[in-house]
């Protein structure tokens, strides 16, 4: 049996660019459907069945980060940033706006096309549990509605933030989560700017549960930006 194609949406107002991820989409399987501005994007959105969003920022009508919030307002389709802004700042912006993944041009197909079918999985991955009431990967296994983590069969015990943490990146799990998320999710608005309280905290948690802390398997560093927890070990 044939797996139906996953429509791609590519929001991008460079022609070539376009022809480049249309060709790209294509010869893999996905549809493309293009936008050129970000009104338009919003439109099919609203109107089509969207698997995934490419995005680019830089739009000759609507900032790429408000269209990466208003996308997100009507759910939780991935969105994955396409753009040339390799600035911190711009990374952590459009994550923090509700993008799933950030990609900066120049890129190749294969990069880009990795990106796709690990937010797909994702995606998948939430949607066959909506009611988010455990996650696990390799031998990592996290009930939320118990609050009790698990390695290897044997439970582990994390302290409340500890716990507080790992908690805000499985509910976003397979997505970066920049630092300013977390600070706010786990500490408070007052402690957006504190990265050293998230640092102390990350190499605790690494320390109980990944087999190497030095070289961790399911809290992934997104230099500059923030942290991934793996969906795949």
């Amino acid at each position: 049996m044939n797996t139906p194609s996953r429509n791609v949406l590519i929001v991008e107002d460079e022609a070539h660019m376009r022809r480049f991820l249309r060709t790209a989409l294509g010869h893999n399987g996905y549809q493309p459907v293009e936008a050129a501005t970000g009104k338009r994007a919003l439109d099919l959105v609203q109107s089509q069945v969207i698997d995934l969003v490419l995005l680019d920022l830089g739009l000759p009508d609507i900032d790429g980060i408000e269209v990466a919030s208003r996308i997100r307002e009507q759910g939780e389709v991935p969105i994955i940033v396409i753009s040339a802004r390799d600035l911190d700042h711009a990374k952590i912006a459009a994550l923090d706006s509700g993008a799933n993944d950030y990609v900066t041009k120049p890129f190749s197909a294969g990069e880009l096309l990795a990106r796709i079918r690990v937010a797909l999985r994702t995606a998948a991955l939430v949607s066959g549990q909506p009611m988010a009431t455990s996650f696990s990967v390799g031998a990592l296994r996290v009930d939320l509605s118990l609050r009790r983590v698990h390695l290897h069969d044997e439970e582990i015990h994390l302290s409340p933030t500890e716990y507080n943490l790992l908690c805000a990146l499985v509910l976003k799990a397979g997505r970066v989560v920049s630092h300013g998320s977390l600070l706010r999710e786990v500490w408070g608005r007052d402690a957006v700017g504190e990265l050293q309280y998230l640092r102390v905290y990350m190499r605790q948690l690494r320390f109980k549960i990944e087999p190497e802390p030095a070289q961790p398997k399911y809290l992934v560093t997104v230099s500059g930006v923030g942290y991934r927890l793996n969906t795949a070990s």
